[in-house]
């Protein structure tokens, strides 16, 4: 019986894997084995009794409210064709140089991540945008293909990001949980608005070693990115179109960000004004129709209720798993392996790794972390180091065949001329570059905590 928690974990993951939807996935695998349990003696029916007061905690959470806000700018943001005209524009800028197209569509990749937040989203829009223009210019389909798969997965790094938000508030409530634990008795807790900011340096780098990358190749194997075209002599009207075109977004993302970052504003506040923004931006460029809203207000509340619903069910989930001493039971097992919280961390690492090919990240958000988080912030892991290694670890997963999700959103707009093979070869050299981004957080966790602790403090 002590290992019931572990097996009742491997029947939803099982389950999950048969295809059933993953609300109703984890909430019936609990209700099954807490059935189980009270008609054997071995559950206490009190646990399942707490449910109205957390689904109620759910309902008021502040945080979570962010959550369609953010959905809605990025839905917004994408049918305002935002991304056409920028990277238009930039590859303009950079024509002429090595591997400027290349470099267009990476920087392209960062701001639409930044105004969208949705993985799915960024990498289908650079898709159907930037791969016709890339294959037209020449660049190997595997370069094109690596590059927009990796670009495509800086929604889930790149603040404001969807990812961020819910495991801003998962890694508060597993924080307080972890003190109380320990019998502190603290008001200190970890916020949205310090994942946004640990975030940004960590991301930006990222950002800077696919430039690096894709400048290398363009210099030395110019049979994978021929050289560009010579670079447009009216520079002063690239200028002006480029300002036209960066200036909108880029203000919207600094208000939204800027406005969380000095204390202005709640990140539930500033997705508010971001999605105001995202209106007022598809207004200015004549695209907010009636058609437009609605299909807009159709994706928002498609993707907030498929999040709630796997929040409740996995609010349902974490209540039997704890009910069965599941908590105790990862702690336990945590604390005897030989290394202590390094290999703790490093085993969470690998398995939220390998459940990133089968699950999406709001299951391992909701479902995951919540189990694992308690037991390693008590061991001393700063809360949001984790965080942003986990939103890291979940970004290299979606670029990881044969299960990543980016390749499969990809694969779903690419012209049949393009081998699945491609695609796969060519995110490879963006995973090794992402495990590296990974080992340099791991080794200097102040590319995460620098930051926030010198704003915050």
């Amino acid at each position: 019986m002590e290992f019931l928690p572990l097996i009742m974990f491997a029947v939803a993951c099982m389950v999950l894997l048969l295809g059933y939807p993953v609300a109703f996935s984890l909430a019936g695998t609990a209700l099954i084995f807490a059935a189980g349990g009270i008609a054997t003696g071995v559950f206490d029916s009190a646990f399942l009794l707490a449910t109205p007061n957390r689904l109620y905690g759910l309902i008021t959470n502040q945080t979570l409210i962010a959550v369609p806000l953010f959905v809605f700018m990025g839905c917004m943001l994408q049918r305002s064709k935002l991304a056409e005209n920028l990277l238009e524009s930039m590859a303009e800028l950079f024509k002429g140089s090595k591997g400027g197209l290349g470099v267009s569509v990476a920087i392209v990749g960062m701001l639409l991540a930044a105004s969208t937040g949705i993985v799915g989203a960024t990498v289908v829009t650079m898709g159907l945008i930037s791969l016709p223009s890339m294959l037209k210019r020449g660049y190997a389909p595997s370069i094109a293909t690596g590059t927009i798969c990796a670009t495509g997965t800086l929604g889930q790094i790149i603040p404001p990001s969807i990812a961020l938000v819910l495991l801003g508030d998962v890694l508060s409530s597993a924080y307080q949980q972890a003190q109380r634990d320990m019998g502190i008795f603290s008001p200190d807790t970890v916020s949205v608005g310090d994942l946004f900011v640990g975030a940004i340096i960590p991301g930006l780098c990222l950002v800077g070693l696919y430039i690096l990358y894709i400048v290398i190749m363009a210099k030395f194997r110019p049979d994978l990115i021929p050289p560009e075209e010579e670079k447009n002599d009216n520079s002063s009207r690239v200028a002006l179109s480029l300002f036209h075109d960066l200036t909108p977004p880029l203000l919207l993302i600094v208000v939204v960000l800027g406005s969380i970052l000095t204390g202005i504003a709640t990140p539930t506040e500033a997705a508010g004004v971001g999605a105001f923004g995202a209106i007022l931006l598809a207004a200015s460029r004549k695209k907010l129709t009636l058609e437009v809203v609605r299909d807009v207000c159709r994706t928002t509340t498609r993707v907030t209720c498929m999040v709630f619903l796997i929040l409740i069910g996995a609010s349902i989930f974490s209540l039997v798993f704890r009910g069965y001493g599941g908590d105790e039971l990862i702690q336990s097992i945590f604390e005897g392996m030989p290394g202590g919280v390094f290999t703790a961390t490093l085993v969470v690492m690998i398995v939220i790794f390998l459940l990133g090919f089968i699950l999406d990240f709001i299951e391992i958000t909701f479902v995951v972390v919540p189990i694992v988080a308690p037991a390693l912030l008590a061991m001393g892991l700063d809360p949001v180091w984790f965080g942003i290694m986990i939103a890291l670890n979940l970004q290299t997963s979606f670029l990881t065949p044969p299960f990543g999700f980016s390749l499969f959103y990809l694969r779903g707009v690419a012209p049949s001329s393009i081998a699945t093979s491609d695609i796969y070869k060519g995110v490879m050299p963006f995973i090794m570059i992402q495990l590296l981004m990974l080992g340099l957080l791991a080794a200097w966790p102040q590319l995460a905590t620098w930051l926030p602790d010198t704003i915050y403090n």
